[in-house]
């Protein structure tokens, strides 16, 4: 078996949706989506196209590697060269799971486990009273989920210096005051966490962190900037709270740092951005000689979070994934199964071949983002 053609295609969502087909002339087909990479990675991929006609689709981290060894002086430790390569990784193992009849974890070694937990990130924000947040959290909650995560950033601020990273009095405690509510609304249950976004510095984030102490939180996200793994250290020494970051960190190279000085006690990949399913699985098991949980970050659609699930079966330390589309109204009918593949808070694996669901283009399409093709020759 042959690679004839690489084709593309985009939606809109969680900003750009790229779809990655992969053609053989056995007539088997593979899709891959990644995230992120913006209309760079489509002309990144073009330009690879040319590297993988006529070879074998099943050496999928030889091509991978040579793809992004080769390149090493145009990005191949980071940013849209990785994630334009995620694409392609993800729609060689869908096609070799096709080829071989089999689920995409079943390759990767089996699985640890059957289904998959899931955590909504639900729009709970600053600025919300108590009513508001408990409508959020009950929506969340009447759909399965016993999990959720809520932003504590953002908002109207007063006298905020927009590239100043010291929350003031104002600010730290109203995050303090949301988190309350969010874990009041939802009950000693259900795990909750906090996102920042990387937007305090270090003694603003220890402060938060010691504060947010009392609500046992299943982890505070990113609460410094992840450049500086150091800083990251010190607010996690500082507190008992969890600490997750990671979700704009690529390959095992960029995460080996933030493990190896157990910067964090969670990390988060974005599996259809930093690397994909292979790459991903060397994050995990590097985390796990740490005993950090893995805990992907996902905004991909369907066919990418199954994607993504099949690294979080084949691993003994996921812990859960996330769950980004509350609003976008097209989940359920973005595949052919036209089902939704989350169920009470889990995703269950199949035993279909591949990723193991097929996008439904004629949707796709309807929502395609703007000044793109669609798997155009």
């Amino acid at each position: 078996m042959k690679i004839t053609n690489i084709k593309t295609a985009a939606t809109s969502g969680h900003g750009m949706h790229l779809w990655v087909k992969v053609e053989t002339d056995a007539g088997i087909t593979g899709l891959g989506e990644c995230v992120h990479g913006g209309v760079q990675a489509i002309a990144i991929i073009q330009e690879l196209r040319p590297r993988l006609i006529g070879r074998d689709p099943f050496a999928i981290d030889a091509l991978f590697e040579e793809l992004r060894r080769g390149h090493v002086f145009d990005g191949g430790f980071a940013g849209a060269l990785i994630t334009a390569l995620t694409g392609i990784e993800i729609a060689l193992w869908d096609l070799k799971g096709k080829a071989l009849k089999a689920p995409i974890c079943e390759l990767m070694g089996g699985k640890f486990r059957e289904k998959i937990r899931v955590y909504a990130d639900c729009q709970v924000n600053p600025g919300m009273d108590f009513g508001q947040v408990q409508a959020v959290v009950d929506n969340v909650l009447a759909r399965g989920f016993t999990a959720f995560k809520i932003d504590v950033d953002g908002g109207e601020a007063k006298n905020k210096d927009p590239f100043n990273f010291t929350a003031s009095q104002w600010e730290h405690e109203r995050m303090v005051q949301l988190v309350e509510m969010a874990c009041r609304a939802a009950g000693p249950e259900i795990a909750v966490a906090a996102d920042v976004h990387t937007r305090l510095d270090v003694p603003s984030a220890i402060r938060l962190a010691r504060d947010l102490e009392q609500f046992h939180l299943m982890w505070l996200e990113e609460p410094v900037p992840p450049e500086n793994i150091d800083a990251m250290r010190e607010v996690k020494r500082a507190t008992t709270t969890p600490i997750c970051a990671g979700e704009n960190l690529y390959l095992r190279h960029g995460f080996r740092e933030l493990i190896e000085k157990q910067a964090v006690d969670v990390i988060m990949p974005d599996i259809p951005k930093c690397g994909g399913l292979s790459e991903c699985r060397k994050i995990a098991n590097l985390a796990e000689l740490y005993y950090i949980p893995f805990a992907p970050h996902n905004v991909a659609s369907p066919i990418g979070t199954m994607a993504s699930c099949h690294v979080c079966a084949s691993i003994p330390n996921f812990l859960v994934i996330e769950f980004h589309w509350f609003h976008r109204e097209y989940w359920t009918t973005i595949i052919k199964e036209k089902t939704d593949i989350i169920v009470n808070g889990y995703i269950a694996l199949s035993d279909r071949p591949g990723i193991g669901l097929e996008l439904d283009e004629e949707v796709a399409r309807a929502h395609q983002y703007p000044g793109t093709t669609w798997f155009a020759e």
